[in-house]
Order: structure tokens, then sequence, then C-alpha cells
């Protein structure tokens, strides 16, 4: 009975540091997005694993997402709006990749 519940344990573990093993990158960080949004974890953002979830088949998921962080908004994840990281459009390659990075999540 021990041997089960060790190996229940170690299994656990196992999945809980796959899972923590992606960091959020480092334009993520720089660009001020780590105030409202985790990975894995709801803040005043959805988490970014559920992003990807909710968009997973989605073939214009990159396109709605990209404008989305471009320009901001709200509505989809609760009442708190997202303001929009480019809404100049100087950074597109910045936007680009956190985006690729997100969707990335769940494949």
């Amino acid at each position: 009975m021990k041997h089960i519940i060790v190996g229940i344990a170690v299994a656990g573990l196992m999945v809980a540091g796959s899972a923590m093993a992606t960091d959020m990158p480092d334009l993520a960080k720089k660009n001020g997005c780590t105030a409202c949004h985790t990975i894995d974890k709801k803040v005043v953002g959805p988490a970014w694993m559920d992003v990807s979830k909710k968009y997973k088949g989605d073939a214009g998921a990159e396109a709605k997402l990209i404008t989305k962080v471009s320009k901001g908004g709200g509505g989809v994840w609760g009442t708190t709006p997202m303001p929009g990281m480019d809404p100049s459009g100087k950074k597109q390659d910045v936007v680009k990749e956190l985006v690729k990075f997100i969707l990335a999540l769940n494949k």
C-alpha cells in the first residue's frame, strides 16, 4: 500500500513539474504582460494556458489574438479590459512572437 501511495505522489510531482517547465518569455516580462497574466493561473487576465486551450483548432486564432493583444479589448474573459500592447503597430514582431508562444502551450 505504501508503494502505491508513493508512486501516486511521485507521478503527481512529475506532472506538476512538467506543467511548470515552461517559463514566461522575457518579452512578456519586458512588455508588462506578467502584471496580469501567468502561464498556468488566472490573475487579472486569463492564464495563457487557458487562452491556448480556448483557441486550439481555430484556424484564425493567431490573427484574432494579434489584433486583441495589439489593440486591447475585453469581454471574452470577464469585465476587466486589457490595454493594447501595440496600438501604434510598431511592435508587431513582439506581439506575433508572444501570440505564437501562447498558442503553442496547448500542443
